[in-house]
């Protein structure tokens, strides 16, 4: 079986066991795209990975390329930059559902190097932080928006998701979870899986997609951070068709959603 060796920087998205000392990791490769690859002794006490594996940490890998099917190659992981735990856990739970985003919305071995550099602009923001956790939500929002866009499932702000018309600038809009977006009043009628979105929350999103990592100093209020985190979480959840698994653990306050219509 013949194998290509190949070098990238990489963020360590996941781990899982194999055998005793072995893993079987998921990478996000600025050059490679995503890859699954086996580590040979990865979690054995000196270990020549040092360190180079630990989760949401990026580093410089290579890993040898399988032609013919099969799991890749690890053979070198070079920390680069470690993520570090600091005061704030909903910076490290934000930092977890970048990366569980990655793994679920990108194909293996798709190079995207502007997701890559939007991914790691963003976990170097999270990590240590101690900011707020209204600043950690907008940084988190801003980061999946940013993701959505480069993956092509960005959600229609500004304009009906179904026929490009313009949308209400007054009261709560419709936002279809299964047509991408807002809603005009004619293109809501009859359709499934929509809700009302505040103009709060619909000005804070267009602000926040507008910006790139490392996303500016700003802060989400507990109700409208609250909205934006119910919204995005239905609607990743729709795309993906499943619930994020960090979903539930990210900074939020409880908000009621409100049905659009009958």
């Amino acid at each position: 079986m013949t194998a290509v060796a190949e070098k990238s920087r990489a963020i360590v998205l996941r781990s899982v066991p194999f055998g005793e000392t072995s893993a079987v990791v998921t990478l996000h490769c600025r050059d490679l795209g995503k890859v699954r690859a086996l580590a040979k002794g990865a979690w054995r006490p000196k270990s020549s990975f040092d360190g180079g594996l630990d989760l949401l940490s990026t580093s410089q890998v290579l890993v040898l390329r399988r032609t013919a099917g099969g799991l890749d190659l690890l053979t070198e992981a070079c920390l680069e930059n470690r993520f570090r735990v600091g005061a704030s856990l909903p910076a490290l739970v934000g930092g977890m559902h970048v990366a569980e985003l990655l793994d679920g919305l990108t194909g293996e071995s798709d190079p995207q190097p502007e997701l890559f550099d939007a991914a790691h602009a963003t976990l170097r923001q999270l990590s240590g932080t101690d900011a707020s956790d209204s600043r950690v939500a907008a940084i988190v929002v801003a980061a999946e928006l940013a993701i959505l866009r480069l993956t092509g499932h960005a959600p229609a702000l500004a304009r009906c998701a179904a026929c490009s018309a313009a949308v209400p600038e007054t009261g709560r809009v419709a936002f279809g979870m299964l047509d991408g977006g807002v809603l005009c009043g004619r293109c809501r009628a009859g359709r499934r899986a929509v809700i009302a979105v505040s103009q709060a929350l619909l000005h804070a999103l267009r602000r926040l997609s507008a910006t790139s990592p490392p996303f500016a100093a700003e802060s989400l209020d507990p109700p409208v951070g609250g909205e934006a985190r119910a919204v995005m979480n239905a609607y990743l959840a729709h795309l993906l068709e499943r619930p994020l698994v960090t979903s539930p653990w990210l900074p939020h306050q409880a908000v009621r959603r409100r049905r659009a219509g009958p």
